[in-house]
């Protein structure tokens, strides 16, 4: 498909010149391929082969081998028909910048496992400000407003809806009446 140039009138971005980034396609290619293989030799011991099944397309290993089968075909000729099927340096700078996202994650999990251990409130506001922090809003004004997000969260959650969310072992240090309110409502 031949580009139209600038003098023939036509709109650079009009609905026949698609313009893509190749940059990481390499890579997309070769990791969604060599996924789709690997999930194909699990076929075997993840799905069943039925002896009550009426059809073949009943079967419980039918569908899936189909559509593993197509995504391995499909990322196959993908990459044979691509003009440039080695990665390049920035290849790999576009995937650098997929798994940028997964910092965030990290932050997730450790936060996950942060609440049951020093309680909802506590870790909500710490979370809140790093992330703010970390987001590069390090005013005053924007660290409180992220301390006051996760006390409304809080409250709207654990005290106006009454989700159950462990309390913070951290709070069986503190005498009765009070922990059993941090436990309730924090």
């Amino acid at each position: 498909m031949s580009h139209p140039s600038k003098d023939d009138g036509m709109s650079e971005t009009g609905p026949l010149d698609v313009k893509t980034r190749s940059a990481g396609q390499v890579v997309f290619v070769i990791f969604g391929c060599l996924a789709s293989l690997f999930l194909l030799t699990q076929l075997g011991t993840q799905t069943d082969w039925s002896d009550r099944a009426r059809t073949i397309a009943a079967q419980p290993r039918f569908w899936p081998t189909v559509a593993i089968s197509t995504m391995v075909i499909s990322f196959s000729i993908h990459w044979r028909l691509m003009a440039r099927r080695r990665p390049t340096s920035h290849d790999w700078v576009e995937v650098r910048r997929w798994s940028e996202p997964l910092e965030f994650l990290g932050w997730f999990i450790l936060y996950v496992f942060a609440v049951p251990r020093l309680g909802f409130l506590p870790m909500s506001l710490v979370f809140a400000s790093l992330l703010t922090w970390r987001l590069g809003y390090r005013t005053g004004k924007a660290l409180w407003v992220a301390c006051l997000f996760a006390l409304s969260i809080t409250v709207i959650f654990k005290g106006l809806l009454g989700v159950n969310i462990p309390g913070g072992q951290i709070y069986n240090l503190l005498p009765g009446g009070i922990r059993t309110f941090f436990l309730v409502y924090l």
